[in-house]
């Protein structure tokens, strides 16, 4: 019998059921769609940290589990035999005047003490090929941000977690503690339930490019222009993504993505000559603090829930597996107060 069933097939439910196995617990992950029928099953997949600057306890959780993250992504890529597609391969963003130069020259100074001289965020020349147009003539460069294959590495953690012995079913009852980490679907469950907005779906769409020319295997991610690009280990090139908090077709792409990929187009050259080999579109769970939903299930005994991953899911990951494996199995609460559902003790 199950210690664990986790509702939910997608990136927060796969990462704390390989979480939970790793500790010995039994446990079966349920997901009708399959894995990663959700925005986990998405195109871009951009690791990137909030800047050095503000500190507070949500980025000082960001930075952990980024660099927790290639450990994780190691260890499940090695035990299932498949690519995540995980590269701690940093990330290029153009600087357009002087104020910004100087802002991004002190947060360089942050990253310091901040990044604890785990990383680095510095100012660089732009004489490079693979690089955004900057006028300037200066880029900041980090070393903290990696990319990743969102639909690989969810393929991924499923064939590590049945290969150490967890289910991935699409249906069964529940047994044991419950973690309900059902996305989109799941945040609008919760503000019915609740009878306050908790948060819902925000729809993304997302591009796929095949270069003209191969890129280097350790291409930066490229941030610029409000669009994430990102040179992925197979070889194609992700773009994305929209931000659409009211929409008509969840699943459809539309000129919105035309213009992303336009405005691509236009801050990287490379990109001129790239051609369009595919696109995506779904819809991403988004909290009303844009903060991950995570801690005990009102009303509900022996219920748990991790959703409001929306745009950094994939980089909160692999903290947030092992924060909700310490609830879950050890009864002890390590969750920021920025990311609880309700305040600490109301539950």
């Amino acid at each position: 019998m199950p210690d664990v069933t986790i509702r939910g097939a997608g990136i927060f439910g796969l990462s704390i059921a390989w979480a939970c196995l790793q500790r010995g617990a039994r446990v079966q992950v349920i997901d009708p769609g399959g894995v990663g029928a959700g925005s986990s099953g998405g195109i871009v997949g951009a690791l990137a940290p909030h800047t050095p600057e503000n500190w507070n306890s949500k980025k000082a959780f960001q930075l952990d589990s980024l660099l927790l993250a290639g450990a994780f992504w190691a260890e499940i890529d090695a035990t299932s035999g498949l690519s995540s597609g995980y590269a701690r391969s940093g990330r290029l963003q153009p600087i357009p005047d002087e104020t910004a130069l100087e802002r991004a020259k002190t947060r360089g100074r942050n990253a310091e003490t901040l990044w604890q001289g785990k990383a680095v965020w510095e100012v660089v020349q732009a004489d490079r090929n693979w690089a955004p147009l900057s006028p300037t003539g200066y880029l900041i460069h980090d070393t903290l941000s990696a990319r990743i294959h969102p639909r690989q590495a969810c393929a991924a953690l499923a064939a590590a977690i049945t290969a150490q012995g967890g289910r991935i079913l699409s249906d069964a009852p529940d047994q044991g503690a419950v973690i309900w980490a059902t996305g989109a679907h799941g945040l609008d469950q919760l503000s019915q339930e609740l009878g306050r907005p908790v948060g819902g779906p925000n729809k993304g769409q997302a591009a796929l490019l095949q270069p003209a020319a191969p890129l280097p295997p350790d291409a930066p991610q490229i941030f610029a222009d409000t669009v994430h690009v990102i040179a992925h280990a197979d070889g194609t090139i992700a773009i994305g993504s929209t931000s659409e908090p009211v929409f008509d077709d969840p699943a459809a792409t539309d000129g919105k993505l035309d213009a992303v990929i336009a405005r691509a187009r236009a801050a990287v050259p490379a990109l001129h000559d790239a051609t369009l080999i595919s696109t995506w579109a779904g819809l991403r769970p988004r909290s009303r603090s844009r903060a991950p939903v995570l801690g005990t299930y009102p009303g509900r005994a022996g219920h748990f829930i991790a959703n409001g991953g929306f745009k950094i899911g994939f980089g909160m990951a692999p903290r947030i597996a092992t924060v909700m494996a310490d609830l879950v199995l050890d009864g002890a609460d390590h969750i920021p107060d920025e990311f609880r559902l309700e305040p600490p003790g109301t539950a």
